[in-house]
């Protein structure tokens, strides 16, 4: 496994890949590589000093525990990797050497590196996104005429479908999709300024390094450069952040579905899944639990990225370095969040049959409300919300069924006939604009998923 142990519950094996030491070198070799092919080809530096670079820019060339060492004392990645670097090449061809890291400062190297890091996470949350996004479409439509009791404040309440609640999972999924691909657009950019900003060192012609080297790396150049404003990364980080939240939510609403009490859903099992290193019986909800971690975890990460976003005029003392392992972190606590959710997913076991019994095991008090409006049309809302207290406390204390109950009420008899409390216990006449509402939830889904496949196209 790429992740080290410590970290093996808060990532996946290729967001730990894309994070590990040996892609991060990559990315800032990158970055050296490409800044001396765009120097040359602008007519800065040599082409035989580019190549030179380049050939030596190898990760194996490079001692990745001693550049970890000397990062802690200088502060930064980049002062130890340039010295590094200029070391190896110095080898090789000694002029080509001085022209090693030409122009640029240290955090250019660190941001444009997690910039290409962050292009390579990208299709990687975006595809389990598409996977949790197709099967709660699928599950939304098998499940339409599912009816099952809703929930409030955790108590029983008038009947939803599950269709209609899965569709508000992806309803949350969608919208989160949108902002996390707008996040990386607006984050995953090149970082070249030198030591001010300004690119002074390159005379007249930083601009035309910045253009040529953003090619190189496939990064979009933004207008100037952006040391200390950490507002583009933030729409990333944020957006990660209610990501993870929604996923929660749909982990809390399936792991309390699984409770032994309830017993509507299970996460499907195997491989290792869902097992209790002392209890055989036990089928865990594992899948949530990893996803509601990452809620738990990425707020406070989200906070502290938010907090260092306050850098002092060109250059931070202290808010820049507290960003790589927090952005690291939270894509790769918002990748587990994903890929967990869209197993579950795919894979989910509703039982309807006891999502019927759970309905019937209320004794028809979630349907007081339909109840109370019948008759509130006749007396009044204020006298049938007294009527229907009583009477739910009457059906509560009697283990009746409510509209037994209120069949031995006057008050509700002459207005109610017996063909209208037989019905009124019936979830499927009590659904409102449930279906409504999911189709067209499911709609915008769809919609989206048109739009993408034009944009292939």
């Amino acid at each position: 496994m790429s992740a080290r142990l410590i970290e093996s519950l808060a990532t996946t094996p290729e967001l730990a890949a894309v994070f590990s030491d040996e892609s991060v070198l990559r990315a800032m070799l990158a970055f050296e590589a490409g800044l001396a092919r765009a120097e040359a080809q602008i007519g800065i530096i040599p082409t035989e000093a580019a190549n030179a670079i380049t050939a030596s820019a190898s990760p194996t060339n490079f001692d990745i525990s001693a550049l970890a060492d000397a990062t802690f004392r200088s502060g930064t990645p980049g002062i130890p990797l340039v010295k590094a670097l200029t070391d190896q090449v110095r080898r090789t061809d000694a002029p080509a050497a001085r022209y090693v890291h030409w122009g640029a400062t240290s955090q250019d190297v660190a941001d444009s590196a997690m910039s290409v890091l962050l292009k390579q996470a990208e299709p990687i949350l975006i595809r389990d996104l598409l996977r949790l996004r197709k099967a709660l479409t699928l599950l939304s439509y098998q499940h339409k005429d599912t009816v099952m009791v809703g929930r409030t404040l955790l108590q029983a309440a008038p009947p939803v479908t599950f269709g209609l609640k899965a569709a508000s999972w992806l309803g949350s999924v969608r919208r989160g999709r949108r902002r996390l691909e707008n996040g990386f657009h607006a984050a995953a950019v090149l970082q070249f300024g030198g030591a001010s900003g300004t690119l002074a060192s390159l005379g007249d012609r930083g601009t035309a390094v910045v253009d040529a080297l953003g090619k190189e790396l496939g990064l979009k150049a933004l207008p100037a450069p952006w040391h200390t404003q950490r507002d583009q990364l933030a729409t990333l980080i944020c957006a990660c952040g209610v990501l993870t939240g929604s996923l929660g939510k749909m982990a809390r609403d399936i792991a309390l579905l699984m409770q032994n009490e309830v017993d509507e859903v299970s996460e499907p099992g195997g491989n290792g899944r869902g097992g209790s290193s002392t209890m055989p019986n036990k089928r865990n909800p594992i899948a949530c639990s990893l996803t509601l971690a990452a809620a738990h975890r990425v707020p406070g990460l989200v906070a502290s990225f938010l907090s260092a976003m306050v850098q002092e005029h060109e250059r931070a003392v202290g808010g820049w370095q507290t960003e790589w392992p927090v952005v690291a972190s939270i894509v790769q606590s918002t990748g587990v969040a994903i890929a967990s959710m869209a197993e579950v997913a795919e894979g989910l076991s509703v039982d309807t049959g006891k999502m019927r019994v759970t309905i019937e095991r209320a004794n028809g008090l979630i349907f007081a409300e339909r109840a109370m409006m019948l008759l509130g049309s006749k007396l009044g809302r204020d006298v049938a919300h007294k009527i229907l207290e009583a009477a739910a406390r009457k059906s509560v204390s009697e283990g009746r069924n409510l509209a037994a109950v209120l069949a031995d009420i006057p008050e509700v008899t002459a207005h109610l006939g017996p063909v209208e409390l037989e019905q009124l216990e019936m979830p499927e006449q009590y659904l409102g604009s449930a279906e409504a509402f999911r189709e067209a939830l499911v709609a915008e889904s769809i919609e989206e998923d048109e739009e993408d496949d034009d944009k292939e196209r």
